[in-house]
C-alpha cells in the first residue's frame, strides 16, 4: 500500500519511456529556448528520429506565426493555476516541410524549463482537408447544376416551338414552356402536375400513354392528331422518350394542324412550278403507257404543238425503239419499282430524233398504278463524248492492231464479230439481260440471238 499524498519514486528511463509513449512527441527546453531533449513516440515514426532539433533554437523550428502564439501562452503560464497551457503550433523542418502539432506546455521549473507534450494534427488536418475539397467539389456541382437548369429554362422560355414533358410513370405533365401552354389554352401552373390525357379529347391515361410510348419507339409513326381539351385546337403530338435519374421521360412536340396544312400546300406549289417551269421533261402515263399528262418541257423536246396532241398516245410512238424500248422501261421498273438513265432516242413530231436519257418511277400505291418519267436532253453530253472518245475503246484497239498485220478481208471480218459482240452486249445491258427483249430491240430471233451469245462466250458470262 502507497502512504497517502506520496508517490513512487521513479527512475529516469522510466520517466522518459512514459513520457515518449504519453505523447507523439516530447520536447524538453531550456530557458534559453533552445531545445535539450526530444523524445518521439516509438509507436508514432512518421516524424522520424528528430535528432537534429536538440540543440536547436525552437524559434527555429517554428513558422512565424507559431513563434508569436508560443510567446503569448508562454506568458500566460504564470497565471495558471497548475502552470500549464495547450497552443496549436506549426513545425518547419530543415526538409522543407511542416506539420501542426498540438501541445501542452508545463513549466517544470522556476527558472522557466518547458517540457512540451505534443500531439501531432497532420490526421486530423487531412481529414479537414478532404472535408474542405468535399464541400468545395459539392458548390462546383451546386453551381454546374444551377447553370444547367438556367440554361434549360431559357431555352424553355424563349422556345416558339410548343414543348411540354410527361412522367411515364405518373402519366403528369411535369414542364412546359408558354408557347405549349398557349396552345393548350392553360397557364404554366394550371397545367404542370395535370393528367396529360386529360388535357385532350377522348383519351385515356393508359391508351394515351401507350400511344406516346409507340409513338416515340417507332422511325416511321407519323404524328399523332389530337384535340386540346381546353382550346379545342387541333394540333400535331411528335414524342421522344428519354431516361433521366432512372424515370422515362417523354418529350411531346406540339404543332397546330394547320402548320402542318400549310407546309403541304407549299410543298405541292413547288412541286407544280417543278412540273410546269422544270427544264426536264415530265411524264404521268398509266400501266400500259399511254400518255395522261406532260408538261411543256416534254412538249418542246418532241415538237409537239400542244398538250392535246399528245394525251392518250403511246410512249412507244416518241422512243427510236418503239414498242422495244417501252417494254424495256415497263418490265424493269415494275420489277424494282425505278429505273434510273436509260439511254435512248425521242423521235419528235417532225421525224427528227433527239438523244434522251430516261428515268421511270413506279407508283403502284394506287387502285391505277401511274409511270412517271423523267425525260432529259442528253444531245450535248452525247456529242462530248463523241469528240472525246479518241481510241480508247476496246474495239477501235483491235482494229488498229490488225492494220499492217492482216488482209483488209481479215480486217473486216474482225472488225464485224467485235462490233456484233458490242451491240448485243449493249442490248443486254439496256434490257438488264432480258434476251426477249434484246433481240426484239437487235431484230434477232431469239434461237439466232442464243447462237451468237454462244459464239462470242456471253452465255457463260452470264452466269449461264
Amino acid at each position: 500500500m502507497l502512504s497517502s499524498g506520496k508517490l513512487p519514486m521513479m527512475s529516469p528511463d522510466l520517466m522518459t519511456e512514459i513520457l515518449a509513449t504519453a505523447s507523439d512527441i516530447a520536447l524538453l527546453v531550456a530557458p534559453t529556448r533552445r531545445v535539450v531533449t526530444v523524445l518521439v513516440n516509438p509507436h508514432h515514426r512518421s516524424f522520424g528520429q528528430l535528432a537534429d532539433w536538440e540543440g536547436a533554437r525552437l524559434f527555429d523550428l517554428l513558422t512565424e506565426e507559431s513563434q508569436r502564439k508560443f510567446d503569448l501562452r508562454v506568458a500566460d503560464i504564470g497565471s495558471k493555476t497548475h502552470g500549464s497551457v495547450a497552443v496549436e503550433l506549426n513545425h518547419v523542418s530543415t526538409e522543407a516541410w511542416d506539420f501542426p502539432v498540438r501541445y501542452s506546455i508545463h513549466q517544470i521549473s522556476k527558472d522557466g524549463s518547458l517540457l512540451m507534450l505534443g500531439r501531432d494534427l497532420r490526421p486530423i488536418a487531412e481529414v479537414q482537408q478532404q472535408l474542405v475539397a468535399a464541400q468545395l467539389a459539392l458548390e462546383r456541382d451546386y453551381e454546374a447544376q444551377r447553370e444547367a437548369d438556367t440554361r434549360y429554362r431559357v431555352l424553355l422560355e424563349v422556345s416558339r416551338d410548343p414543348v411540354l414533358m410527361v412522367s411515364m410513370s405518373s402519366g403528369r405533365i411535369t414542364d412546359l414552356n408558354p408557347a405549349a401552354a398557349l396552345i393548350l389554352g392553360g397557364s404554366r401552373v394550371d397545367l404542370v402536375g395535370s393528367a396529360v390525357a386529360q388535357e385532350f379529347d377522348g383519351r385515356r391515361r393508359g391508351e394515351f400513354l401507350e400511344m406516346l410510348a409507340n409513338n416515340a419507339g417507332s422511325e416511321t409513326a407519323a404524328p399523332m392528331e389530337l384535340t386540346a381539351r381546353r382550346s379545342q385546337r387541333r394540333v400535331l403530338v411528335t414524342s421522344t422518350l428519354f431516361r433521366a435519374a432512372g424515370e422515362r421521360i417523354v418529350l411531346c412536340q406540339i404543332d397546330p394542324a394547320e402548320k402542318q396544312a400549310a407546309q403541304t400546300d407549299d410543298l405541292a406549289d413547288n412541286l407544280a412550278r417543278l412540273y410546269h417551269e422544270g427544264v426536264d421533261g415530265i411524264v404521268f402515263a398509266d400501266a400500259e403507257g399511254v400518255i395522261r399528262a406532260a408538261n411543256e418541257a416534254f412538249l418542246n423536246l418532241t415538237d409537239a404543238a400542244s398538250m392535246a396532241a399528245v394525251r392518250g398516245r403511246s410512249i412507244a410512238d416518241y422512243l427510236a425503239r418503239g414498242a422495244v424500248d417501252l417494254r424495256v422501261l415497263l418490265d424493269n421498273v415494275k420489277r424494282t419499282g425505278q429505273l434510273r438513265m436509260y439511254a435512248t432516242r425521242l423521235t419528235t413530231d417532225y421525224s427528227g430524233q433527239i438523244a434522251v436519257e430516261i428515268s421511270a418511277s413506279w407508283l403502284n400505291d394506287r387502285p391505277n398504278p401511274v409511270l412517271v418519267l423523267v425525260v432529259r436532253d442528253a444531245s450535248r453530253a452525247e456529242s462530248l463524248r463523241r469528240s472525246g472518245a479518241g481510241v480508247t475503246d476496246e474495239g477501235t484497239r483491235s482494229m488498229m492492231e490488225l492494220v499492217g498485220s492482216s488482209t483488209l478481208k481479215d480486217i473486216v471480218a474482225e472488225t464485224t464479230d467485235v462490233i456484233e459482240k458490242m451491240c448485243i452486249e449493249t442490248a443486254l445491258e439496256l434490257t438488264r439481260n432480258n434476251r426477249v427483249a434484246a433481240a426484239e430491240m437487235l431484230s434477232l430471233s431469239r434461237q439466232s440471238l442464243y447462237v451468237k451469245l454462244r459464239k462470242y462466250g456471253l452465255l457463260n458470262k452470264d452466269g449461264e
